[in-house]
């Protein structure tokens, strides 16, 4: 344990405290001995035990006042943790759908790639043929003109 000396209301006191924590405490110590001054001086001298009541509630609801705050700011933090997790549900809900339906454009786009080279090989086939009826049919006409 370590000791500290602290000055409030102009008087030192020695008080004990865990080690390392001596300058908190002496910042605590400042801390109460401003509230006290100020009450001190907004209120006249009422009396040393009336002055520590009134500083130590005005602490106490200070620290209610900030606890509500922590807690609204948590409560506040949880809503949107919750809502930040519906939105990240959404998003991969998302995600997945137009992948389904990307899989489902390649899918028809590989249909269409093989119906076009079906028609293509079909169009070459009846082109070629077509060729070759007019090659013959030519040359069948060729030939029947030199028969004549």
């Amino acid at each position: 344990m370590a000791n500290v000396n602290i000055k409030f209301n102009n008087k030192d006191y020695l008080l004990s405290c865990d080690d390392g924590q001596e300058e908190n405490l002496k910042e605590l110590a400042k801390h109460l001995d401003s509230k006290y001054n100020k009450l001190k001086d907004n209120l006249g001298n009422i009396g040393e035990n009336k002055l520590l009541l009134i500083t130590a509630i005005q602490m106490v609801d200070d620290y209610f006042d900030l606890f509500k705050k922590v807690k609204n700011t948590k409560n506040d933090f949880e809503k949107l943790s919750i809502r930040f997790k519906e939105l990240r549900s959404l998003a991969i809900q998302y995600k997945d759908e137009k992948d389904k339906e990307i899989e489902k454009l390649k899918s028809e786009l590989d249909n269409f790639k093989e119906m076009v080279e079906k028609s293509r090989n079909s169009y070459e086939e009846i082109l070629d043929k077509t060729t070759k009826s007019i090659e013959k049919f030519i040359e069948n006409a060729e030939t029947e003109k030199n028969i004549q």
